[in-house]
């Protein structure tokens, strides 16, 4: 997978992920060229990692599938205080 390092949404990221499967378009070849199955975004929470599988049809081109996964992060830490009683 290429890296391209931009902070994004998802669906913005996903229609990347499209657009680097086909062959020859602007972001195929800045995302390296070539057949491609995803990319990797970082950005300030961690990465984003998307993918597609495009096929040509009759000189058409369709996704046939995208898929999108984002790193863990933490969202909460902290103290919880339950009365010894409660158990």
């Amino acid at each position: 997978m290429g890296k391209l390092h931009h902070a994004m949404m998802g669906t913005a990221a996903v229609a990347i992920a499209c657009a680097a499967a086909v062959e020859g378009t602007v972001v195929n070849i800045a995302a390296g060229g070539g057949v491609r199955d995803g990319v990797t975004f970082g950005h300030p929470s961690g990465t984003l990692k998307v993918g597609a599988v495009a096929s040509k049809s009759n000189d058409s081109w369709s996704v046939d599938r995208a898929i999108m996964s984002r790193s863990a992060r933490i969202l909460m830490e902290g103290w919880v205080r339950v009365p010894s009683d409660t158990f």
